[in-house]
């Protein structure tokens, strides 16, 4: 087939992409291409569903940027399109005195992203999460939940509504980049489009490959393993309570979020996945694994976060490490408690130096965009990161 825009990649980002691009420009032919047989089976369909404020993230970065604005426009859309969605509030707890500096730092952070958070006391913490302990906390009341895999569902019968196409089925298996256009190889034909946009997530740098561009990162699966807390311990969380997160690693903690149903998960650990969609410790891609491995990058990160790695695989193999973890933030909760969730992979992108990126990473060439680094709050910020996109696309478009 031939269009205008073909965009591969059919989760959140992808679709809000192709989403923003028919609001500029009604007339565009597009088609999303997506390998599963459905949309939104990785990433988007595997997360805590939260609604980040834009507490944790470098202030001016794109991250903080399009985050604020982002959820600004994903509550308008829900709140247009029914889709139910909770502003529950988010309460990160310093449990011992050493964690308050790092907690009074994320409150400045806050301050400076246009986030109203107030830093509060035990007493106060006692009245927002009656099981919660710590002697310090930051609480955050614009934090909310929603189920990003409902928001994708809506979005791409928005797509098709507006005569975009969703081809799924479709993976990818190579590319050309052309003077005028490029073409893409799938499992289902070829593809020209006078624009690419590669919105690939956990296969977003493999695919920019395909293409001839080398990325300047390389993604590494991280595995978030969760639990979901029994009926009777719902109440134990009345909102989102966070731990106050290592500033030198990406990951935020275990934690517990209520989501829009009521129920309440806790997690994620993070440890390496040993296939990019190795969502259980017993699926192995040797090939995807030896990639990571001869990575440089990935060594010298493992050297870097020995120990930061054995606590996270300690947590994976062990159910009680798991529960300690979160009853250092709710001590009420027992292993009676817990009950098996879903697991999701999380893309991390690794730098050669083996330094972690911590924001949104977006290449172009002149007749492509490349999506490589889109972790959270991705989801969260998916309509505002769809509309820069599609500003990119409209300005390769030859008139």
């Amino acid at each position: 087939m031939t269009c205008d825009v073909a965009i591969i990649g059919g989760g959140i980002v992808g679709l809000a992409t192709a989403y923003r691009l028919q609001e500029l420009n009604p007339h565009l032919r597009l088609v999303v291409l997506e390998k599963e047989d459905r949309i939104g089976r990785h990433q988007t369909g595997r997360n805590s569903g939260v609604l980040h404020a834009g507490v944790y993230y470098h202030p001016g970065s794109a991250k903080a940027k399009l985050c604020r604005r982002g959820k600004q426009e994903m509550e308008t859309f829900c709140e247009t399109e029914g889709i139910p969605f909770t502003i529950c509030g988010k309460t990160i707890i310093a449990v011992t005195d050493d964690e308050v500096p790092g907690l009074d730092a994320l409150h400045e952070r806050a301050k400076a992203n246009g986030v109203h958070a107030k830093r509060i006391g035990p007493e106060r913490l006692s009245e927002i999460e009656p099981y919660a302990a710590g002697v310090a906390a930051l609480n955050v009341p614009e934090t909310g939940v929603v189920n990003f895999g409902a928001v994708a569902a809506r979005l791409a019968e928005r797509i098709e509504e507006r005569g975009g196409e969703i081809r799924t089925d479709a993976q990818v298996l190579g590319g050309t980049e052309r003077s005028t256009m490029s073409v893409v190889e799938t499992s289902r034909g070829a593809v020209e489009a006078r624009v690419v946009v590669n919105c690939a997530g956990l296969w977003a740098d493999r695919v920019a490959t395909l293409f001839g561009v080398q990325p300047s990162v390389q993604l590494v699966p991280f595995r978030g393993e969760y639990v979901e807390l029994s009926e009777s311990a719902r109440t134990y969380c009345r909102g989102l309570i966070y731990p106050v997160p290592d500033p030198a690693f990406p990951f935020l903690g275990v934690h517990l979020t209520r989501g829009v149903a009521g129920r309440v998960e806790a997690g994620p650990s993070a440890v390496m996945a040993f296939a990019r969609e190795g969502y259980d410790f017993g699926t192995i891609r040797p090939r995807e694994l030896a990639e990571v491995l001869a990575y440089r990058g990935f060594r010298r990160l493992a050297r870097k976060y020995w120990r930061t790695g054995l606590a996270e695989m300690r947590r994976s193999f062990s159910k009680r490490s798991f529960l300690q973890a979160l009853q250092r933030l709710v001590p009420a909760l027992q292993m009676d408690d817990l009950r098996p969730s879903p697991s999701g992979v999380r893309a991390q992108a690794v730098r050669p130096d083996g330094s972690l990126a911590d924001d949104f990473i977006i290449e172009t060439t002149p007749r492509a965009v490349h999506v490589i680094n889109a972790p959270s709050p991705a989801a969260t910020a998916s309509l505002a990161i769809g509309r820069h996109v599609a500003g990119l696309v409209l300005e390769r478009l030859p008139t």
